[in-house]
Formats: structure tokens, C-alpha cells, sequence
């Protein structure tokens, strides 16, 4: 998942300073329904735990009660979502999701129905993924990697987060749609994976804007193509091609995150949770922070919108695994 790179600059925005009520804040939340668990599937560092963190504080003064974030790590975040798809639907439990959601299905046999277990809450933003390159090899754009690629197959290297990541499955449907053979080397995460690129280890790396950006700002790593409908108006990334620019239309490619509730949760609930959590993010603090460190496009849009998303990334990226054999350990 994506890797926070700047923690100082997030760990200072997370003691957010909230004296007195938040203007328009509502009443508390159901008498009864306790403690609110937001579950973050991922371990403590990552964009899905600075997402959390950033809003608990706005969360717990809008809904009234308190609001708790636990990091329960496991299976690309399949074990703790699992957990919460099974959990009571009382409002208690709330799991903050990455774009890993969409794939699992595909990539692993779950304990529990992506589609009829969770209720879907709020897509609270995407970001496209990038292709970049160490300043020392001999690429300076996506035509670039074509074309050596073709020269000497097999022989250019790229970084991912891991197997079955979309980082890596964007990479398969770019191999496939240039004709092109490139090496896969998987991580096991943003931080091993971005070590060795900075090192010059590997040719590419592929990651979430998050995890690409900061090494951009410092020069450290060169943007090749970014894979996004459109460009985003990061200073380091706004002049940075499109894939569909450099001549592969469609090639889409968003790391995201979303909230989802178990089964049943009632709408009243689902609906309180989402407003609240859509007015924490427009906390100034928060908001910036989203932005510019973690170059994430705010959507915070409701349930309908998160399970159209949601349906389109299974469908796209699960037929990728499967046409292409791809397993776990691959």
C-alpha cells in the first residue's frame, strides 16, 4: 500500500486542535452504540492509517462519542476487513480500505463476500498511480522504456509494492498493450521498493502518487507517465503525461481509498457517519495535508458512487489476474 514519506509533516498534522464543539456538529451519536472502532487493515505509517488518524479527532467531536483507530495488519488487508464484515452491524465497526479491496477477490480466497458482506459508506479520494526512473538510467519517457524494452527484452527491471498490487497489474496491461517484455521485482511494501530505486537497484518503480511525489520534489527520481485520466496539478507532476497522452488510451490506474461497514449496518447510521466524516475532511489541516503530501483527489462521495467504483475496479483489475495467471506468490 502507499507509504507515507513525510511523517513529520503528517505526524504534526494530526494533533489538530479542536476547542470547544465543531460549528454545526450534531448530536451524539445512538445512545447505546458505544465506542466507534475504525479498523485500518494496514500497519501504522501508511496513506490508509494517515487517512484514519487525520479525521479521528473531527469524527469523535462530530459523532459525540468516542472514535478509536486500530491498526490489524494481514493479507493485503483482507484478514481485518473480513473481521469487520463479520462484526455486529451496530455502528461499532467501520474499516478504511486501499485499492487492494478491489483485487483481492481475484488474488485471494476470502472469508467473507466483497459485494455482500460490507456495506459500502464513502470513497474518500483517488490518486494515479506513476511510473518514474532513477536519474542515472537512460529514460526520460514512457517512449523511452518502449523502446529499449523492445531492443532488449526481459532486461529492464521494474518496482512494485508487491504481487498482485495495482502497481503491478498496471504494469501487466502496459506490457501487454505495448507489445513490450519487462521484469517484474515485487516488495514487500513502498519502503524496500523505493530504497532500492533511489539506489538505482531497479530501472522503474511504479507507485501511488503518494509514494512517488516527495522523491520527485527532491530530484531523488524522474516522473516517465502518470496513470490518470488527467493530469494533477502537483508542481511536480502537472507536467507529467497521461498515459492515454503518451498513446495508450484507457490505461487507467488509481490507488484509492474507501469506508466500508458491515452488512446491515442501518442507512441512518451509515449516512451520520458518512456527513461526519465528510466534514472532517474538509478540516482545513486535514484537507491540506491529503493534498499535498499524500496528492490525493478528495471525492468524499457516498455509497452509490463507492459501489459503482468498486464493481468497475473488480471488474477490470480481476480480469487481469485472471487472464494473466497471476497468484500471490508470482
Amino acid at each position: 500500500m502507499g507509504q507515507i514519506t513525510r511523517r513529520g509533516v503528517v505526524a504534526g498534522a494530526l494533533v489538530v486542535p479542536f476547542a470547544g464543539r465543531i460549528a454545526g456538529a450534531q448530536g451524539s451519536w445512538p445512545a447505546g452504540a458505544g465506542v466507534i472502532r475504525i479498523i485500518v487493515p494496514f500497519p501504522a505509517g501508511g496513506s490508509v492509517d494517515a487517512v484514519a488518524r487525520l479525521v479521528q479527532a473531527g469524527m469523535q467531536q462530530r459523532l459525540g462519542t468516542t472514535v478509536l483507530v486500530e491498526n490489524q495488519p494481514g493479507s493485503s488487508g483482507a484478514a481485518a476487513t473480513g473481521r469487520v464484515a463479520k462484526a455486529a452491524p451496530d455502528g461499532s465497526n467501520w474499516v478504511f480500505v486501499f485499492d487492494t479491496h478491489a483485487v483481492n477477490p481475484a488474488m485471494q480466497q476470502l472469508s467473507f463476500d466483497t459485494a455482500r458482506d460490507l456495506e459500502p459508506v464513502m470513497l474518500i479520494g483517488t490518486a494515479p498511480n506513476v511510473l518514474a526512473t532513477h536519474p542515472s538510467k537512460p529514460f526520460r519517457s514512457v517512449a523511452d522504456v518502449i523502446a529499449a524494452a523492445k531492443a532488449k527484452p526481459d532486461t529492464i527491471t521494474y518496482a512494485t509494492i508487491g504481487t498482485g498490487s495495482l502497481g503491478h497489474l498496471t504494469m501487466v496491461r502496459f506490457r501487454k498493450e505495448t507489445g513490450t517484455k519487462l521484469t517484474h521485482v515485487p516488495y514487500r511494501g513502498g519502503g524496500p521498493a523505493m530504497n532500492d530505486a533511489l539506489a538505482g537497484h531497479v530501472d522503474l518503480i511504479i507507485g501511488s502518487a503518494a509514494l512517488i511525489n516527495p522523491q520527485l520534489e527532491s530530484k531523488s527520481l524522474v516522473p516517465l507517465v502518470q496513470f490518470g485520466g488527467s493530469r494533477i496539478a502537483s508542481p511536480s507532476l502537472k507536467d507529467v503525461p497521461t498515459a492515454g497522452e503518451g498513446g495508450l488510451p484507457g490505461l487507467e490506474s488509481y490507488a484509492w481509498w474507501g469506508v466500508f461497514a458491515p452488512a446491515k449496518t442501518p442507512k441512518s447510521m451509515i449516512d451520520r457517519f458518512g456527513q461526519d466524516l465528510k466534514a472532517s475532511l474538509a478540516d482545513e489541516r486535514a484537507l491540506r495535508v491529503l493534498k499535498d503530501t499524500q496528492q490525493i483527489e478528495i471525492r468524499a462521495s457516498g455509497p452509490e458512487e463507492l459501489q459503482r467504483f468498486l464493481e468497475t475496479e473488480m471488474k477490470v483489475w480481476g480480469a487481469v489476474v485472471r487472464e494473466n495467471n497471476i497468484k500471490a506468490d508470482s
